[in-house]
């Protein structure tokens, strides 16, 4: 008996010493040595390729691709210290979990420790070089030293990357940016429950607000079929005299499924006087879930690649069933959404245009990029958008009080075409010319324009399944490279430019003026 009563005391301080204390991980950035609670750390890695981001704050390092998924790495030296950072064999990066998985790039990491709940103090004018709002309080006496002040990823990141952690108002009514200053009483109290449509998709139960969901109709034997359409969008029925495009959540989401339902219904979601058809195995019912029981987002969801777009989880039939909620304002924030509401309204513009096409020519669905550098990364730009490539000529007239990035005009078999440095109108140092740069001229909104890059590589035919949603850094760098091809197995990232966004619309104007002068 002695034996098990030692063994039961032993248990119990092992039980008391977890509620007691909690684990940091510790490491280094500068002189100083940092923590950051363990359970945000989803895991660390050696420095990888990185790709740089135009147009993005200049602690971003880079993007990387871990195992598929594209994440933005953040340098804490620079962050915390205005600091240039040397990577050497001692550099780690963290990947951490927060709205999205990020990393941060650290001069080392030193280890994991318990550190009991005494030990933690509250700042207190401690850390004077560091911004109070970045620091959730201060470990005493731990690892060898007097103090390590505990790092807010979340702070860090909300201060210079919004982008990151832009949320949507949330679908019932209450917005999370500022739940955790908000008594979860009161926001029960105000609104107990939450009414959702749910439906099913290969096995799995999904729901959206029934605000969004305008009816629900039987998927028809045939559909008006989309030339040169990615596989997410099946096509477009005439629902009440519009035109509704339908999106495959299976392909969206990268499902890996060949099944037909049988059973497939549309659901019309509306957002914003815009409409689509998410075409799912079934609709189940209308459900009235108490807010107590709705729940962010576990990481294991929210880290798999093309669901970003699922916000919460809703717990029913007393938690023994799980229902992932879709945010339907990040589903139509999707390029592939917007894509496809566009070629939508442009059927409508035309019916001409609206030709049934053979199921096959869908089956390997294809974007091709002109593929370009700049440094030492890749850019792409739709195919459609390219007029031509010619070489950089020995001078170009300027155009008076144009932005510094026009570099001039060039007389192109007769048309004066204006050219802008593409290193200078992306924040990229500029080099000297050479053999190797080229002009490629696009049609931004009816303007002939020239953008010099340091070389053309290739035409690349890009499967649309590895075409996914670049991280939203900042507003410009969303609209003009809001997608990535992120071609893993060839460990590739390639940034795609949207030109329409290149140039704003006054200089697009003065430029246009120009166009079609005889030199």
């Amino acid at each position: 008996m002695t034996g098990n009563n030692e063994i039961l005391d032993n248990a119990e301080k092992e039980t008391e010493k977890s509620v007691k204390s909690k684990q940091y991980l510790t490491f280094s950035s500068g002189e100083e040595v940092f923590a950051v609670e363990m359970p945000l750390v989803q895991e660390i890695i050696h420095m990888p390729e990185l790709t740089k981001v135009p147009l993005a704050p200049s602690s971003l390092v880079g993007l990387i691709n871990l195992r598929g998924a594209v994440i933005p790495v953040i340098s804490l030296r620079k962050l915390l210290h205005n600091q240039l950072q040397e990577k050497d064999e001692a550099s780690r990066i963290i990947i951490a979990n927060l709205w999205q998985p990020v990393g941060f790039l650290v001069d080392s990491v030193s280890s994991v420790v318990d550190v009991e709940k005494y030990k933690i103090e509250d700042v207190n004018g401690r850390g004077a070089d560091i911004k109070q709002e970045y620091l959730k309080g201060a470990i005493i006496d731990i690892a060898g030293l007097p103090l390590v002040m505990i790092l807010s990823f979340e702070a860090l990141v909300a201060s210079e990357f919004s982008q990151l952690t832009a949320v949507q108002p949330q679908e019932n009514g209450t917005d999370k940016s500022n739940v955790s200053s908000v008594n979860q009483e009161a926001v029960n109290t105000i609104q107990a429950e939450r009414k959702l449509v749910s439906f099913s998709l290969v096995g799995q139960d999904y729901a959206v607000d029934i605000s969004f969901a305008r009816e629900i109709v039987l998927l028809p034997d045939t559909l008006v079929k989309i030339p040169n359409a990615p596989p997410y969008l099946l096509g477009l029925i005439n629902l009440r005299s519009n035109l509704l495009p339908l999106i495959s959540l299976k392909n969206l989401f990268s499902l890996d499924d060949e099944t037909e339902s049988g059973h497939s219904r549309i659901l019309v979601l509306s957002f914003e006087d815009v409409s689509i058809g998410l075409v799912t195995d079934t609709v189940s019912e209308v459900l009235r879930v108490p807010v107590s029981q709705i729940d962010p987002v576990p990481s294991f969801i929210s880290n798999l690649k093309n669901m970003m777009d699922i916000s919460q989880v809703c717990r029913i039939d007393n938690g023994n069933k799980l229902v992932s909620i879709i945010s339907v304002g990040r589903l139509f924030e999707q390029h592939a959404i917007q894509d496809s509401i566009i070629r939508a309204e442009t059927m409508k513009k035309d019916d001409k245009e609206i030709i049934n096409v053979p199921n096959d020519v869908y089956n390997d669905a294809v974007e091709q990029m002109v593929i370009f550098k700049l440094a030492v990364d890749d850019f792409g730009v739709p195919i459609s958008y390219v007029q031509e490539i010619v070489r950089v000529p020995d001078g170009m007239s300027r155009i008076p009080k144009a932005p510094d990035f026009v570099e001039g005009v060039l007389n192109l078999r007769g048309v004066v075409v204006p050219v802008i440095d593409l290193r200078k109108r992306l924040g990229f140092s500029a080099i000297e010319r050479n053999e190797q740069h080229r002009i490629i001229v696009f049609t931004i909104k009816g303007t002939k324009t020239g953008f010099i890059v340091d070389t053309v590589s290739e035409v690349l035919k890009i499967p649309v399944q590895f075409i996914v949603d670049a991280p939203r850094l900042s507003n410009e760098q969303a609209k003009l490279l809001g997608r990535v091809a992120n071609l893993e197995e060839q460990q590739r990232v390639i940034q795609l430019l949207n030109p329409d966004y290149l140039l704003e619309e006054n200089t697009r104007i003065q430029l246009e003026n120009i166009e079609g002068t005889e030199n």
